[in-house]
């Protein structure tokens, strides 16, 4: 079995998959050549050849998973950076999200990053989180139910009518988020 072959049977198409998971034809382009590159050294590994199609798009969506937890990661890190560096004297409420977010439990918090910060589509979240689509729906919700709480806990907003926050934010040295 060649890399060779398998390049020419299988890259196409694994190129269509990796594209409709990370939208980016840059990236996926970097993510095919990481996977042929373990195609190519762990191809002596594949026993059963008849289930080649199958372990090539294991490997495919194992690698953009991995693409996706290190760009997640990196992405909180800034994030958390910016918080910390930042010497802004206009204080408002989204300097208090990204704390109010980091401070939530892991699956909504991975939830929120993904489809607030990020913009991602819910069944974007759903995948990359390997959750089912009501699942993740439910964590984002549940999410924004918690970062309101903690505006209003944070920040003594409150809750308009329709449940919307409304309030004036307070200033940074009495916001219990961003003052401590």
């Amino acid at each position: 079995m060649e890399t060779e072959k398998i390049w020419k049977e299988f890259s196409n198409s694994l190129l269509k998959f990796i594209l409709s998971k990370v939208k980016n034809p840059t990236v996926a382009d970097d993510i095919l050549q990481e996977v042929f590159i373990k195609i190519h050294l762990q191809k002596e590994t594949l026993q059963k050849k008849d289930r080649l199609k199958s372990w090539i798009f294991t490997i495919c969506n194992n690698t953009i998973n991995d693409y996706f937890r290190k760009h997640t990661l990196a992405t909180t890190n800034e994030l958390k950076e910016a918080a910390d560096t930042s010497k802004n004297e206009n204080h408002d409420a989204k300097d208090c999200l990204l704390p109010l977010i980091l401070n939530l439990p892991k699956h909504y918090k991975e939830a929120l990053l993904l489809s607030e910060l990020k913009g991602w589509k819910q069944q974007a979240v759903a995948d990359q989180l390997k959750i089912s689509l009501p699942a993740a729906k439910s964590r984002i919700l549940r999410g924004r139910e918690a970062l309101k709480k903690g505006f209003i806990a944070c920040c003594d907003y409150t809750l308009d009518e329709h449940g919307h926050l409304i309030g004036e934010h307070k200033d940074k040295a009495d916001c219990k988020v961003c003052s401590s």
